[in-house]
């Protein structure tokens, strides 16, 4: 039996079956250039995003977290750090290193590709499962004339 889509506070379709499964809310940040909320540009690179926007799957809440650790070495980036403590499950990205995808998967956070140029239209993606998770062996997508990690 299929499930009624609804939208949620963010915009984005959202397919439920309350008699099969409960929805499960999850955090999901973002890298982007400025906070423009779920607008926001998803940023080319991790590490040197200026901020992150984290949104709950349920719409409920958008927080925007500047990079603390913008200014670290190149390759040596903490995403504890740069996200100021703030717990997510889930990260999508225009690109990333490999140290920082380990560093993210032992945290349990999943790190996925962006697909589509605003925070909005990733998630929906994200909720049709549409988007590629990254690994270290794919690392550094989006690095114009390559990466140095």
């Amino acid at each position: 039996m299929r499930g009624n889509l609804a939208e949620d506070k963010t915009g984005v379709a959202v397919e439920s079956n309350k008699s099969n499964r409960k929805e499960k809310v999850m955090k999901v940040g973002f890298a982007v250039q400025r906070n423009e909320g779920v607008e926001s540009k998803v940023y080319d690179h991790f590490g040197s995003a200026p901020a992150f926007i984290i949104v709950d799957t349920d719409g409920k809440e958008v927080l925007t977290v500047n990079n603390q650790d913008l200014h670290h070495v190149h390759g040596a980036c903490n995403p504890v750090m740069a996200l100021d403590g703030k717990s997510v499950e889930a990260m999508v990205v225009g690109g990333i290193g490999s140290g920082a995808i380990t560093k993210l998967n032992a945290m349990g956070v999943k790190v996925y590709a962006a697909a589509a140029p605003t925070v909005k239209e990733n998630l929906e993606l994200l909720s049709q499962n549409k988007l590629e998770e990254l690994s270290v062996y794919n690392a550094c997508q989006a690095h114009q004339g390559g990466c140095g990690h």
